[in-house]
């Protein structure tokens, strides 16, 4: 599964957004290659409808031959979208449906008898049948990447302080929204209990794989989880004396029923998002000591909103640490 190949996490260390990009770079060379194919096969349809029909085993008439150019037509428009599209995740499913639309015509002359040649409008089937592979394939591979987010943020506090306060594990529901609670069980290993949808909790053992102080903390799931869960943060000095720059990587998997669905509300609809805003509001719990929220803005709960404390000087600019010293 994706996250037991993540447990070899060396090659994440110095590069936690490598993965992601090498999986959407090939999905998305995929789906241009699909584009590109679609418009090849469309150019073919409008311009050459009735040589098309006969080479699929068809009976050359006007009303296939005006079939062909409006598939040829779709094929088209749907190509220069994934063509051009940098996000092409919708054109690739309406590609799927196209498929399945052409599919059933084709089933449906070899069972009514429009076909001239069985074995070709077969063959041609098959051949709708593979495009349609890779098609779902595509379009499954876009839908998956979602379950894998990598931010990043800068912080006023030094790289040993924001270290600390992460690895307290007990520390994360502060800032992260879907964290229940965190329970510390021993030196590497913690109790997760997160919120999924429909208010149902999910829970999962974790243990802590890679630790060095002050630079990176890695951990993962372990045992038979609710939730297959990899998470990696890298603490390293900002420029210029600025404090901290923080790099996340948060990876989960379904583990399927309704589990499986819980999981994939896990982390939100675009985890990305989830872990902007988790890590915005981090910031604010170690700069200021609290979290600035606004009337409902956590599930249309209302709740009276704090007012923001400033970054620098006065006591409010008081870091965690120098709040507990």
């Amino acid at each position: 599964m994706a996250i037991a190949n993540l447990k070899q996490h060396s090659h994440l260390g110095d590069h936690p957004g490598e993965e992601s990009g090498y999986q959407a770079h090939d999905d998305l060379k995929l789906a241009r290659g699909l584009g590109w194919l679609g418009i090849g096969l469309g150019l073919t349809g409008v311009a050459q409808a009735g040589s098309l029909a006969r080479s699929i085993g068809l009976k050359d008439t006007g009303k296939r031959r005006a079939l062909m150019r409006a598939v040829g037509m779709r094929e088209i428009a749907s190509g220069l979208a994934l063509v051009r599209d940098p996000k092409p995740r919708g054109w690739v499913w309406s590609r799927v449906a196209g498929d399945a639309m052409d599919l059933s015509y084709l089933g449906w002359e070899i069972a009514t008898g429009g076909s001239r040649s069985r074995g070709r409008t077969s063959a041609a089937l098959a051949s709708v049948l593979g495009i349609t592979a890779l098609d779902v394939l595509c379009g499954i591979g876009m839908n998956s990447r979602p379950n894998h987010a990598v931010q990043a943020i800068t912080i006023n506090p030094p790289p040993d302080e924001v270290y600390r306060f992460w690895h307290d594990f007990k520390n994360l529901p502060r800032f992260m929204t879907n964290l229940e609670h965190v329970d510390v069980t021993g030196e590497r290993t913690s109790h997760w209990i997160a919120w999924g949808p429909a208010g149902a909790l999910v829970e999962w053992d974790a243990e802590i794989v890679q630790d060095r102080p002050n630079e990176l903390i890695v951990w993962q799931s372990v045992g038979s989880p609710e939730v297959e869960h990899f998470g990696q943060v890298r603490f390293r000095p900002a420029p210029g004396g600025r404090g901290t720059e923080v790099v996340v990587v948060v990876r989960f998997e379904m583990v399927g029923g309704t589990i499986g669905q819980a999981a994939l509300k896990l982390f939100g609809k675009e985890p990305g998002q989830e872990i902007s805003g988790d890590l915005r509001r981090l910031k604010q719990v170690i700069e200021t000591g609290e979290v600035t929220v606004s009337d409902g803005s956590l599930g249309g709960i209302q709740y009276p909103q704090r007012p923001a404390r400033p970054v620098g000087g006065g006591v409010g600019s008081r870091s965690v640490a120098q709040r507990a010293a």
